[in-house]
């Protein structure tokens, strides 16, 4: 099978790259390869390729960047993958686009289910919604996959920065009111060739081709705040006998942290009873996703 990554620099891309390098035969495009931004760049460089399978990893994602570039949002977050859903139909090839948990504006305080109503509260939320309506007009086959609070190896992410802090500082304070479920790109990486063949609507193999698409969420097990995400990772950390300067995260309140523009959602933990029926398969709890992230990143320094 060909596959085809764009956004190969970036934390989910890059690990994608690492686990399907032995497995398939694949290529990824980084922000300096391919410019989403640029139409004629997206058609140059994708136009061209053979592949049965393109995963859209890339995204504008800086959530208070886009509420003074709304344009440029819409164009990387929505117009761009409009056209690669259309070049991946006109190859008859699957797209699988990956969108946010921002879409939902965090006012259910329960696990968000697929066909919940999306109410984004962002320039960020709204484009990355507009990029999800615009695959799913273009072919049924193709798949939006919502994910959280991504982590992974490649690059530093929320929980990087607070064992940062832990280890040069005496204090450390995270949100404690504000809810989602982390997202390990090693157990993203592995799910996601079971989608590759899978019709979504009856959870069968369809080798032919025939593959119902549509909008998935996946998240690892359970749910938590910012603070108790840091803390578990201090606590692991502790465990492994790392030099911390303090073992605790402090509680913030979201309305606390003045330098964010964008409003956040405050809870936007994905259900993932979809995935589960679908594949027989329950991702493992964020702590459990953590602790091996942690044991295999920091136990060597």
């Amino acid at each position: 099978m060909k596959i085809a990554i764009v956004g190969s620099g970036g934390r989910l891309g890059a690990a994608l790259m690492r686990e399907y390098q032995d497995k398939f035969d694949v290529l990824g495009f980084n922000h300096a390869q391919l410019d989403l931004a640029d139409a004629a760049d997206i058609h140059r460089k994708i136009d061209q390729l053979d592949f049965d399978v393109l995963i859209n990893a890339a995204a504008m994602t800086n959530v208070d960047l886009c509420e003074s570039q709304r344009a440029e949002a819409f164009q990387i977050n929505a117009e761009a993958p409009r056209l690669l859903a259309e070049i991946c139909a006109q190859k008859n090839a699957k797209l699988i686009h990956i969108s946010t948990d921002y879409v939902f504006d965090g006012e259910k305080r329960e696990p968000y289910l697929e066909d919940d109503a999306a109410k984004p509260i962002s320039i960020y939320g709204e484009s990355k919604r507009a990029g999800e309506s615009n695959v799913l007009a273009v072919q049924d086959r193709h798949l939006v996959l919502r994910i959280s609070w991504v982590f992974g190896p490649d690059r530093p992410s929320f929980i990087d920065g607070v064992i940062k802090r832990a280890l040069e500082n005496e204090k450390v304070e995270a949100v404690a009111d504000k809810f989602s479920a982390p997202t390990y790109t090693r157990d993203l990486g592995e799910m996601l060739p079971r989608l590759f063949d899978v019709d979504l609507a009856t959870g069968r193999v369809r080798p032919d081709g025939g593959l119902a698409g549509g909008l998935l969420h996946f998240a690892n097990a359970g749910e938590c705040s910012w603070q108790e995400y840091g803390q578990h990772a201090l606590d692991c950390c502790d465990a492994l006998g790392l030099p911390l300067k303090t073992r605790s995260v402090a509680p913030l309140k979201l309305s606390d942290i003045k330098q964010f523009v964008a409003r956040r959602p405050v809870y936007t933990v994905l259900s993932t009873a979809k995935f589960a029926a679908l594949t027989g398969t329950e991702p493992r709890s964020w702590r459990d996703a953590l602790t091996d992230y942690i044991e295999c990143s920091y136990l060597k320094k």
